[in-house]
């Protein structure tokens, strides 16, 4: 089966995204691997981006009213945003399956598992938990937040290159250009809620509960990962395929410190860490996000994102939300609502 695999991140991910494309080269160097860059081109780029058969930046995608669709979103729901349309991109170049990776993950042993499955199904997703928990503390955490956050992580998918698979991209690609926003409490959180009717809207969907496919801090409640006597790293009977480093250094050491059972899981977000820092490109890696300021160099406060997302009149006005001078969409905000501008940057 030919794979075409990608992930989608700003030049901040960078050395994320690289570790992921070296460790994906050594467990599967057949697959064609392509970055998203949803950024704007930077110096040196080709060299730091050496471990990818293929770019492609979020302009060349033919969003329609790009710069409109780019100021509704935060840095995140923009990667997020993207996915679906990179995936029907891929889908129609003739790979047989398509793999989705977010850039904060390692792979540490061939996706047997998600190819067994991609062998009958059209869409594999793995969830958040695949086993109930017990605790708690526990059950907050992990279960009470996949109800928030959504029943599947969607820092993978894999979709096979049928009439599902390709319906499915679709359906997701319209869901995320119109409404992929961080609101947990409109029941949204970017690209990932939707796919919790996924198995329910189409046929052949496999939910594949492997342990060894992205372990998180997440799920460390219900996974035991080891080192076999023969040096191997095991989870619950099978080889850790790939880890999802989430939040490391964050929210993620947290949980891990929670729940993992063992030294391993600390370990590895150590290896992973060093990993990133040796694989860092401090002239693209330290570059802000293109797309938080306006064009004179303003920081984009929240606020105005959100403005601009609701108000269809506003959209309607101004072409252009980036831009600056007279006429322009800032100048409109300073007058009309300049407390706006006095919220933190995102």
């Amino acid at each position: 089966m030919t794979i075409a695999c990608f992930t989608s991140f700003t030049w901040g991910y960078l050395a994320r995204a690289r570790v992921l494309s070296r460790t994906l080269r050594a467990a599967h160097p057949d697959w064609h691997q392509v970055a998203l860059i949803v950024d704007t081109p930077a110096a040196g780029m080709e060299a730091a981006l050496a471990g990818f058969d293929e770019v492609v930046f979020a302009a060349e995608l033919g969003v329609p009213d790009f710069p409109a669709f780019l100021f509704r979103h935060t840095l995140v729901e923009a990667c997020t945003a993207l996915k679906p349309r990179m995936l029907a991109r891929l889908l129609e170049t003739g790979a047989e399956a398509v793999v989705y990776l977010d850039p904060d993950i390692a792979v540490f042993h061939p996706l047997a598992a998600v190819l067994r499955a991609l062998e009958s199904a059209s869409i594999v997703l793995t969830p958040h938990q695949h086993a109930p928990n017990d605790e708690p503390q526990a059950i907050h955490d992990a279960e009470r937040t996949a109800q928030l956050y959504g029943v599947f992580n969607l820092g993978f998918a894999a979709i096979r290159n049928d009439g599902t698979g390709r319906g499915f991209a679709r359906w997701w690609q319209s869901r995320c250009e119109t409404d992929c926003r961080d609101a947990p409490e409109e029941g949204l959180f970017t690209d990932q809620r939707y796919c919790d009717l996924v198995p329910a809207l189409f046929p052949r969907v496999a939910v594949l509960r492997d342990p060894g496919c992205n372990v998180a801090s997440w799920n460390l409640s219900r996974r035991l990962p080891v080192v076999t006597a023969e040096g191997a790293l095991d989870v619950d009977g099978s080889p850790l395929a790939f880890y999802h480093f989430t939040k490391i250094g964050d929210v993620g050491d947290t949980m891990t410190r929670r729940y993992a059972r063992n030294e391993l899981p600390l370990e590895l977000a150590h290896w992973w860490q060093r990993q990133v820092a040796a694989a860092a490109v401090p002239s693209i890696s330290d570059r802000p996000w293109a797309w938080r300021y306006f064009a004179d160099g303003t920081p984009i406060p929240p606020g105005l994102r959100r403005a601009w997302r609701t108000e269809r009149d506003l959209r309607a006005r101004f072409a252009d939300p980036f831009a600056t001078g007279p006429d322009s969409f800032l100048a409109w905000i300073v007058h009309e609502r300049p407390h706006l501008l006095t919220a933190a940057e995102t």
